[in-house]
């Protein structure tokens, strides 16, 4: 059942006054939000795809997802789980298709090597407790890296492969390369690119045409413009932070181009929520028109906790090292009364109810470029918000979010859509 037009209006204004701000609101935004069975709830295109472009945003526009490539990489090797070619908990996974890993020193302080005291798993690349980091949220892996430095986002596989670890294997949760790593396993046991991979065994079952890691003409010509929201709260266009993709346009370039499973997708917002991945279904196997991606006790595992032994994973936290790409936040998903947080595989779970009308143990997860989709099992609701704005953590982009979530819960409670229950 869709919402009422009343519901649908509030989602449409607060979008709308968010990119009617100039150059200190945000350009243009794209957000869904879909029932558990895929069927749209809402959906907005507001404002236009740059701060100095006059053509409008809409929902064919294209997005770099940046991080939420993530949870595509996580299924992909989940589909491998199921079928006993990997394991997430045998280090004989990682020590077969990733041995360079079991040879890498853990570097604490950025400067000093130790050895591993213990091995590392699929499951910690995963969840994001295998021990690397990122070099724009965490300074150690510049300091290593310097005098020539690391970019994580530049296309060469070499720029994985070669940075070591910051903490021991499985002792922290800590943002970084990790899931890369994960897409590095699975290209090894499959002798498949990753993006090939996705295609063949998850977006074409689904039926997704326009989620890739290498544009078609049709998206580029379709694609956002990158901004940089500078410290006065002024945005500038900006070159795109992932460029490289699209100077990769033969069959041996796209070889040779890292398949980023952290990073390297591009997207329709609609088509990245809609189907399979992110449906928010609690007793349905992903699938498509008789497709079967996943079973469902596959995806009840992705969305249980990883790390309960560490519940304020996501809290005090340090100021990036690079301000440039992501602004300083203390806590990642604020909460009153600090309860536990939790990690599925690749994902943030927010264990109790939010404040938005979200339900316990609610997914969500975000892209760099200010991105952010949530998956309410509980409740049967999922929907993502685009930008293509940095840092990330941008005020205007994440209240956007926040208000639009409630508008939904609030519009699906007001209009009687109980259809979760």
């Amino acid at each position: 059942m869709p919402l009422s037009a009343q519901a649908v209006q509030s989602v449409i204004s607060i979008l709308d006054g968010v990119t009617s701000g100039g150059k200190t609101g945000s350009p243009g935004l794209v957000f869904i939000a879909v029932d558990k069975n895929g069927k749209t709830l809402v959906e907005h295109a507001s404002g236009t795809r740059g701060i100095n472009s006059n053509q409008p945003m809409d929902m064919d526009t294209t997005f770099w997802i940046a991080s939420c490539t993530k949870t595509v990489t996580a299924i992909a090797c989940m589909q491998l789980v199921e079928q006993g070619k990997l394991s997430l908990d045998d280090p004989e996974t990682v020590r077969k298709y990733a041995p360079e890993i079991g040879q890498k020193k853990v570097y604490a302080d950025g400067v000093t090597p130790a050895e591993q005291q213990r091995p590392v798993t699929l499951r910690m690349l995963l969840s994001h407790t295998a021990g690397f980091a990122y070099t724009f949220l965490d300074p150690r892996p510049t300091i290593w890296g310097r005098p020539v430095g690391i970019d994580e986002f530049s296309g060469d596989e070499k720029e994985i492969l070669d940075t070591p670890l910051f903490n021991q294997p499985g002792t922290v949760w800590q943002y970084g390369t990790n899931v890369d790593w994960a897409g590095i396993v699975l290209e090894r046991a499959t002798g498949q690119k990753l993006n090939d991979y996705f295609q063949e065994h998850i977006f074409k079952p689904l039926g997704i045409h326009n989620v890739t890691m290498f544009p078609t003409q049709e998206m580029r010509g379709n694609l956002a413009y990158m901004h940089q929201r500078d410290p006065t709260g002024v945005l500038h266009e900006r070159d795109h932070l992932y460029r490289r993709a699209f100077n990769t346009t033969s069959k041996e370039e796209q070889q040779r181009f890292l398949h980023s499973g952290g990073a390297g997708l591009f997207a329709k917002p609609k088509e990245y929520i809609s189907s399979g991945p992110h449906r928010p279904s609690k007793q349905r196997h992903m699938s498509y028109q008789g497709a079967k991606i996943l079973s469902a006790d596959t995806v009840n595992a992705m969305f249980e906790n990883q790390i309960p032994e560490h519940p304020n994973f996501a809290r005090n936290a340090t100021p990036p090292a690079n301000p440039l790409l992501a602004n300083h936040s203390k806590e990642m998903y604020p909460q009153e009364g600090n309860p536990p947080q939790g990690g599925g595989l690749s994902f943030f779970l927010t264990i109790a109810p939010g404040a938005t009308g979200r339900a316990a143990n609610t997914a969500w997860w975000a892209g760099l470029a200010n991105l952010f989709w949530w998956v309410d099992r509980e409740k049967g609701v999922a929907g993502m918000i685009a930008s293509q704005v940095l840092p990330f953590g941008d005020p205007k982009v994440v209240g956007a979010w926040v208000a639009v979530e409630k508008a939904v819960y609030d519009g699906l409670e007001k209009d009687g859509v109980r259809f979760w229950n």
